[in-house]
């Protein structure tokens, strides 16, 4: 049998194929859209979660007091020392003036505002804010501020820095599983609909096999189809999922329940959207082909 292996062959032999099989192929392409916009929504949602406990983590610190007996000039010296601790990403410097000032600004509401303003200097300290790179180290970190020479005593909250860690590992493992299932079934659906091309082609399949075919020229056309079908299910799923993020992104700037929620721009995330999307359609469609594809070539 001569027939030229070129991938304009491949290309419109796979093309012709969906058609053939519209039905199959409009409930892959859908199932595989629908797939992909479970899976990006997660995604997305997992993103802007991470974004958010990343704020939080910046804004969490803990405070590391200075030895009383320590002068300005020796309390400012133990900078170095804080900010060479593995983990602290950097550290602020409060007197003990700025702190009763501060002290007193915040409860300015307060009914005793008078008393607390009247308190005298000696009663604070001063002291390091210490911030962190990560804040899953944030008892550790801890540790090691404490054994600087000049610090005495600290004021922080590991539980609440536990609860942060804990929900971000949460929702990346709930993510990876949906992701995984989603591909799973994604996979599965493109694998029957390549399966029943392949079944009613059957006896096609078997003859070229008999003339002398090899399994790569049988196999292309099936795997370009698979292909195909894998790109435009990313390519509407894509538009879809920028359609839908962009209407949930304009309901919470303009709501008032989430006005503390920050979302990430999908322009600022497209590029990578649209590059997991189309790499996930074509390892969706060419392993469902390839596996369907697989029974029938053993002629």
């Amino acid at each position: 049998m001569k027939r030229s292996y070129n991938l304009g062959y491949y290309f419109s032999e796979g093309f012709h194929s969906i058609f053939t099989h519209g039905l199959m192929s409009f409930a892959a392409v859908m199932m595989i859209v629908a797939c992909l916009l479970i899976m990006g929504s997660f995604s997305l949602v997992a993103v802007n979660l991470e974004k958010e406990l990343g704020k939080l983590e910046q804004d969490n610190e803990f405070l590391a007091f200075v030895d009383e007996t320590y002068t300005r000039e020796q309390a400012e010296a133990l900078r170095k020392q804080l900010e060479a601790i593995p983990n602290v990403s950097y550290v602020e410097f409060t007197t003990k003036e700025e702190a009763q000032q501060s002290y007193a600004a915040k409860y300015a509401s307060d009914q005793n505002a008078e008393l607390y303003s009247e308190l005298p200097t000696e009663v604070f300290r001063d002291r390091y804010s210490v911030h962190m790179s990560d804040l899953a180290l944030m008892q550790e970190t801890i540790d090691a501020v404490d054994r600087v020479e000049g610090i005495q005593g600290h004021q922080a909250a590991p539980e609440v820095a536990e609860g942060f860690v804990l929900i971000r590992n949460v929702a990346a493992a709930v993510a990876l599983i949906l992701i995984l299932m989603l591909l799973a079934i994604s996979l599965f659906i493109i694998y029957n609909t390549i399966k029943l091309g392949t079944f009613t082609r059957r006896e096609e399949i078997a003859i070229m096999k008999m003339c002398g075919a090899t399994n790569g020229f049988v196999r292309g056309p099936f795997i370009f189809e698979g292909m195909l079908l894998g790109l435009f299910g990313a390519v509407l799923a894509f538009v879809l999922q920028w359609g839908v993020y962009e209407l949930i992104a304009r309901a919470i700037d303009t709501g008032e329940t989430f006005q503390l929620l920050t979302i990430v721009p999908f322009r600022d995330m497209w590029s990578n959207v649209l590059g997991i999307f189309a790499a996930t359609g074509l390892v969706v469609g060419t392993g469902g082909s390839v596996m369907a594809i697989r029974k029938f070539l053993q002629v």
